[in-house]
């Protein structure tokens, strides 16, 4: 009672309204039904609305019909159906119109369609240099178009279903540097898709997408950003055919668009005019063109023909016949839009004669009716006839293709076009005998695409299997290209046509020339080579004779492939019967036998060339062969000399595991934040994971392994995750060597971009990456020069003047600083210190020469205590020492000195006992002293004298002769002076 009370009162309301307009209008006409429309208000709780009538301008009419009771909020009329607003019924909609019923649908895409609403924003929150104003969804007549830079743009239109019903669209997802999602939120912002978000790639057409829709108010949002940093053009994401259902229902039915038609009352959609008819609006048919115009699938006018000329035919040949003849055939290319009759127009070229066919492909031979089948098993072939391989040998299974009177059927031909038309035509690759070229396209914008398949790869048996190969397979082809304009040959490669990825690309004019691509991994099975007159659209063909050709295709080891020759292989026994094996780990194949040899020590071999000696490939400097032998490995420890003779040894094993890094950020034109990310495994021991890098911009998750590679990351908060990361690719799967010399093999480090007055040498890890481009036509190659820095755990940092860690694309360089990189320490690291004996304790501390060279090794000693005799002990002994030895040489003086007093007087003596002749001495008896004589000498001492006349005496001067003055004391007691 209490609902029906409100909606009487809400009723009463509406009543009064109505009257009070009629009051104040009572001199307007009154209304009719062209003035007017219908409208149902909100519903009630109960389900319940009403159906008023609102005027279509204000104040130009009165006498509006009464507000009616209208249908339950859950009605809905079918499809090709709408509601009769005026009869509450359902009606079909006329021929020319359609209608989903409950549905609504975007199938017209000139303008942005009401409810639609486009907006765009940084992809980086703190690029505050990114200009994305000019970044929205733009609408192309048929479809809308997403951005094609890094900018985040979002297409979203929000809906309100009375009932569950679903969404659908066709996309054209086309390339992977686009992120493309699609996702729905109710009113809450809360996502109601628990399935994934990220839209599949497309192949060649546009593909379909549906999803369920709860009821109630919805959010459709279909989001892109574009992370293209390599400068190549990116294609953006298309949107077509937008329908909603579930909707509470529509009270009018859409006219079909300019292009389709709808022949009966009833129509849910109309159909495209087919090629050569046109419609307008609204049409219920579709009208001829004349016969010198054309017109499209789904066009809305007619175009006059162009005059054909030799750019409108192509060239092939039949399939053999049973005589082994074909014919020359030139074809028309479909469809056909050109006139033989209009001014300057070209007819068509009258069939060639009969020529002999060309041999089969190798692997095949050819049948009684001269067709070409695939030889059993076993068995090999070049084109001719099989011959079962010979004892000791093992075919080489694949698909060489070298004759070319038939398209494989492992091969497709497709058109791709900028522009996403709706043509069907799929000739773009056509067959020549000798070769497959291109044929002339619809536009000269168009990609000719050619797409090989294969099912898988197996390597032969008689190869040996290991964890280390670098090849599973490789694609060779011989290709030319011949362009007057900015053409361009792609060649990509993938798990399947959609995902492939770009491998390599040759812009204009190439002579003839092979190319190989190394196959790593089983998900690698579609080949494309999309070829390119011109980026620049032109409704016009001027570049139609520009082509590419391809001379030859071989994929190896290709399962359920043919053999076009015979290997060597090593027999399980002696037996004539024998099958093949696979030569031991660590041996090779002698020509021409199957015997095996041991390969000499530390050398590894490829299990794919194991034929002769030269197949042993030595090991590079402190490196050793794995335990498969199939490549060479280092185990992180190293001994070296030093230049002044000393053997330093190193453990890399703290810097063994995996490795990442960044360069310094870099922005592209719209200030989008971009950097490279380095991973590197340094030693590569058994065991241990090797670096890897993927690309997540898509679902395949693409995964590159080797010692170092490289990807590209762009800082997002897309995906739910703060990175992105793309365009990954190996700088380094084998290791070459590790030595502390500047250049290995043909790879060279950059010494000069890492200067050091240090005297201890870098250690250097060379590496070279198998896979070659046209830029690097030897592969790329990685140094990674380890520094002795005591004061860092880690840094790894780039050439200053290569801050990307290469200056050409195919070397680079890393200097990795770090205490781990110094040599182990020994003895000789450390000096020991004595300290001073205090109290009969002397302590011995040993302490690190500096600066410090080394980590590791040897520990430094403990302090030593021993005993010792204190300094006050020595230096009282030195005292008394001192003091009695210098009272011994005072006693020995005076002693020497007495006697040398006595021997002066003795010889005073004999001078004045000497004879009257002047000068000349008496003879001496003897010159002893007598025995009295000390007593007589004496006298002269004895006689006293004070201490100052002594001294005096000492000290008397000599006399003019040179004698000194000595006082004698004669036998009369009187002093006598002798001079």
């Amino acid at each position: 009672m209490h609902v029906e009370a409100k909606m009487l009162r809400a009723s009463l309301c509406i009543f009064l309204f109505f009257f009070v307009e009629i009051d104040a209008s009572r001199e307007l006409p009154m209304c009719k039904e062209s003035d007017y429309h219908f409208e149902y208000t909100e519903c009630d709780v109960l389900g319940s609305r009403w159906r008023v009538a609102v005027p279509n301008k204000l104040d130009t009419c009165t006498g509006l019909p009464d507000p009616l009771k209208g249908t339950q909020c859950t009605f809905f009329c079918s499809e090709g159906e709408f509601l009769d607003m005026s009869s509450q019924e359902c009606q079909k909609c006329a021929a020319g119109t359609y209608s989903l019923g409950t549905g609504v649908a975007f199938d017209e895409w000139d303008d942005l369609p009401s409810g639609f609403v486009t907006h765009t924003m940084n992809m980086h929150a703190s690029d505050i240099y990114a200009n994305c104003s000019n970044s929205t969804w733009t609408p192309k007549g048929d479809y809308i178009a997403s951005n094609t830079d890094e900018c985040t743009t979002t297409l979203s239109y929000a809906v309100s279903l009375k009932k569950p019903g679903a969404v659908s669209f066709e996309y054209f997802y086309p390339d992977s540097s686009i992120f493309f999602q699609f996702y729905i939120q109710n009113d809450q912002c809360q996502s109601t898709d628990s399935e994934g978000q990220w839209m599949k790639m497309s192949e060649n057409d546009w593909t379909p997408y549906s999803v369920q829709l709860n009821s109630g108010n919805n959010v459709l949002y279909w989001r892109s950003a574009g992370f293209a940093l390599m400068g190549s053009a990116v294609k953006p994401v298309l949107l077509r055919n937008i329908a909603i259902s579930g909707v509470a229902y529509t009270s009018e039915c859409f006219h079909c668009k300019p292009g389709t038609y709808s022949a009966k009352p009833g129509s849910a959609h109309c159909a495209s005019c087919p090629a050569d008819s046109y419609s307008n609006k609204g049409a219920t048919v579709c009208q001829q063109c004349e016969k010198d115009k054309y017109a499209e699938t789904g066009s809305a006018n007619c175009k006059a023909r162009p005059a054909c000329t030799a750019s409108d035919y192509f060239y092939t040949h039949t399939p053999c016949d049973s005589r082994g003849q074909t014919q020359l055939m030139y074809k028309w290319t479909e469809p056909k839009i050109c006139s033989e009759t209009a001014e300057g127009g070209v007819s068509l070229p009258g069939s060639g004669e009969m020529e002999t066919c060309p041999p089969c492909n190798p692997g095949f031979y050819v049948t009684n009716t001269s067709a070409c089948m695939p030889c059993p098993p076993g068995s090999y072939s070049n084109g001719t006839a099989c011959s079962d391989c010979p004892v000791g040998t093992a075919p080489e299974v694949g698909f060489e293709y070298k004759w070319w009177n038939k398209m494989p059927s492992n091969m497709r031909s497709s058109v791709f076009s900028r522009e996403y038309s709706d043509s069907h035509r799929s000739t773009a690759w056509e067959v020549a005998g000798e070769y497959i070229y291109t044929t002339p396209g619809d536009l000269d914008s168009d990609y000719m695409m050619l797409t090989l398949t294969v099912p898988g790869y197996s390597l032969p048996q008689a190869v040996a299997k290991d964890n280390e190969r670098r090849e599973l397979s490789h694609i060779t082809f011989v290709f030319e290209t011949s362009c007057t304009a900015d053409c361009t040959l792609h060649f990509l490669a993938g798990y399947n046509e959609r995902n492939n990825k770009e491998v390599e690309r040759w812009a204009g004019s190439s002579r003839k020339q092979s190319y190989s691509y190394l196959v790593r991994s089983n998900s690698t099975t579609s080949f494309t080579w999309a070829f390119q007159r011109t980026e620049r659209y032109s409704s016009e063909r001027q570049y139609s004779t520009d082509f590419a050709k391809i001379y030859s295709v071989l994929v190896t080891n290709v399962v359920g492939g043919v053999a076009s020759r015979c290997r060597h292989c090593a027999l399980g026994s002696s037996g004539a019967g024998s099958a093949c094996v696979p030569c031991p780990p660590g041996r090779y194949m002698v020509n021409g036998t199957g015997v095996c040899k041991s390969c000499p020590p530390n050398t590894y071999i490829l299990a794919e060339h194991q034929v002769g000696q030269d197949a042993c490939i030595p090991c590079g400097p402190n490196t050793h062969t794995n335990k498969a032998r199939s490549a060479c490995v280092s185990d992180c420890s190293l001994a070296l000399r030093s230049g002044r003779g000393e053997l330093l040894r190193y453990n890399f094993s703290p810097l063994a595991n995996i490795t990442g890094f960044q360069s310094g950020s870099r922005f592209t034109s719209k200030g989008l934040r971009y950097f490279h990310h380095f991973n590197m495994a340094l030693c590569g021991t058994e065991g241990r994971k090797l670096a890897r890098c993927v690309d997540n911009v898509t679902e395949s998750r693409r995964e590159i392994e080797g010692y170092a590679c490289q990807s590209t990351v762009v800082p997002s908060d897309i995906r739910g995750q703060s990175m992105v990361s793309s365009q990954p690719f190996s700088i380094g799967d084998r290791l070459v060597g590790v030595t502390t010399e500047t250049s290995l093999s043909g790879i060279s480090s950059l010494q000069h971009s890492f200067p050091t007055q240090q005297v201890l040498p870098d250690v250097i890890f060379y590496y070279r990456a198998s896979e070659t481009t046209q830029a690097c036509k030897k592969g790329r190659s990685t140094t990674i020069r380890l520094r002795c820095d005591p004061t860092l755990t880690d840094q790894i940092t780039l050439p200053s003047n290569c801050s990307e860690g290469t200056c050409d694309g195919c070397s680079f360089h890393f200097l990795w600083q770090s205490q781990y990189a110094c040599p182990l320490c020994t003895e000789s690291h450390y000096r020991e210190i004595v300290s001073a004996c205090i109290q009969g304790i002397q302590r011995t501390t040993y302490v690190w020469v500096q600066p410090l060279q080394c980590t590791g090794g040897v520990s430094l000693l403990d302090q030593k205590v021993s005993a010792c005799v204190t300094l006050d002990f020595w230096l009282k002994f030195g005292v008394t020492t001192g003091t009695i030895a210098a009272l011994l040489l005072i006693s020995l003086s005076c002693y020497f000195w007495k006697k040398t007093r006595k021997l002066q007087y003795k010889y005073s003596k004999l001078v004045m006992s000497s004879g009257e002749k002047e000068c000349e001495l008496p003879a001496a008896d003897s010159c002893a002293i007598m025995e009295g004589e000390d007593a007589e000498d004496d006298l002269i001492y004895l006689t006293k004298k004070s201490f100052f006349t002594r001294i005096k005496s000492f000290s008397r001067e000599r006399t003019s002769d040179g004698f000194d003055s000595v006082p004698l004391k004669t036998s009369s007691g009187l002093d006598m002076e002798m001079s």
